[in-house]
């Protein structure tokens, strides 16, 4: 019993800081490459003669493909390995990314995308099975915490300087910037990240991972998880889809680029992640969940005040908030799960970014038809369901009896 324990990863072991860092990058090269296209879908519209419309399904059909292709992507790391599919998805989404760059025609851009979404999936569906097999168990909340930083950064770096760079020079170097970037982390994580000594491969036939994937949305608990991940997920998004409309119009008038500079509140999430994280380890998941959702609401409120500065700082504490929440709810997952951990952690991914898509676009109405006061209240409502959801969790025991 004394050797299990000493194999898993802890705090002092030499490593611990690879691994931790490793994660890092891998989120990072996730979510910069994921988010790549959006600052630039104004200036795809001009360059390929597109509408809008068109230009944003640069984005929207790698989020699609991304959060279908996560499912079948836990399965297969089941039979080939969790750091062999981690390790090929980020180096193949980076020269992916590179190839973006020399896109000919807006088709090849939208192929190359679907791609990325595919590709990509290997990371996001499997890094939170491997932290919960891999890591000491009093270590899982500042280790999600970290990796959850790594996707802050890398999504805010994903919007901002690919703007910026585009501006100074054009958006060819700017993808290939982030492709080069992407593919050095990539690099990084194949050489940093222990090899698992907890995993056993279990082939998996389709029937086997239906009946894997209906398991886990039976569990009570998870099912809870998932739905948080949903609402707060739904609410984030339609945050920031709709603040720009309201800031770009009176009595703000702020330009694009100002706009933009709003993401760099993401630095918030880098820290609300990991402190959070270390907090959950101290003071129980349920606790901290239940006040990361609280401080998401408090921020969504504070929006509210007309005053400029006041928003701003609105908008970063529901930043704080929701990063927090997420870092807990998506690393509790893998704790609840008492089998099948990576398609455990693929659902709860698989309705986070559901959650994305359909109250995103859902929030356009409240805002067409009751303005950012609208928005709010709708926000308002996910962030009310997600909490009662969190008081739920604790109540109800895991299927090995537990109540974890």
């Amino acid at each position: 019993m004394t050797n299990q324990t000493s194999s898993y990863i802890e705090r002092g072991n030499p490593a611990f800081f690879r691994a931790m860092s490793a994660l890092f990058a891998g989120g990072f090269t996730t979510f910069a490459i994921l988010y790549s296209t959006q600052p630039l879908m104004p200036t795809l519209s001009r360059h390929f003669h597109v509408a809008p419309a068109t230009a944003s399904l640069s984005l929207s059909v790698t989020t699609a493909t991304l959060s279908i292709a996560m499912v079948i992507a836990a399965g297969l790391s089941e039979s080939i390995g969790r750091k062999r599919l981690m390790k090929w998805s980020l180096v193949l989404s980076s020269v992916l990314a590179i190839l973006l760059a020399f896109s000919p025609n807006f088709g090849v851009l939208l192929a190359l995308r679907t791609l990325q979404g595919i590709v990509l999936a290997g990371l996001p569906a499997i890094a939170m099975a491997y932290v919960s097999e891999e890591f000491a168990p009093q270590s899982l909340g500042v280790v999600m915490g970290m990796y959850i930083s790594g996707t802050t950064v890398g999504g805010m770096v994903g919007r901002i300087a690919v703007g910026m760079l585009s501006d100074a020079f054009s958006w060819h170097v700017a993808l290939a910037v982030i492709g080069v970037i992407s593919l050095l982390c990539a690099i990084w994580f194949w050489v940093s990240l222990p090899l698992p000594t907890h995993f056993q491969p279990s082939p998996q036939r389709l029937g086997s991972l239906l009946q894997a994937l209906w398991s886990q949305l039976r569990n009570p608990g998870l099912l809870c998880l998932y739905v948080i991940g949903f609402t707060l997920m739904g609410g984030f998004v339609t945050l920031y889809n709709y603040i720009g409309y309201l800031l770009m119009g009176p009595p703000y008038n702020l330009s694009q680029s100002a706009v933009g500079w709003i993401f760099i509140v993401y630095l918030m999430g880098t820290l609300s992640s990991t402190w959070m994280g270390r907090l959950a380890d101290r003071h129980g998941r349920a606790n901290m969940l239940v006040t990361s959702i609280a401080v998401m609401l408090c921020g969504l409120l504070v929006t509210l005040v007309p005053e400029l500065a006041v928003k701003i700082v609105g908008i970063a504490v529901f930043t704080f908030g929701f990063f927090g929440g997420h870092s807990i709810a998506s690393g509790w997952v893998g704790r609840r799960a008492t089998h099948s951990k990576a398609q455990a952690s693929s659902l709860y991914l698989l309705f986070y970014y559901i959650g994305s898509s359909v109250m995103g676009a859902l929030g356009g109405i409240f805002w067409s038809r009751f303005a950012w006061n609208g928005v709010v209240a709708m926000i308002g409502l996910l962030i009310v369901c997600a909490l009662g959801f969190a008081l739920f969790v604790p109540r109800v025991r895991s299927q090995g009896g537990a109540a974890a």
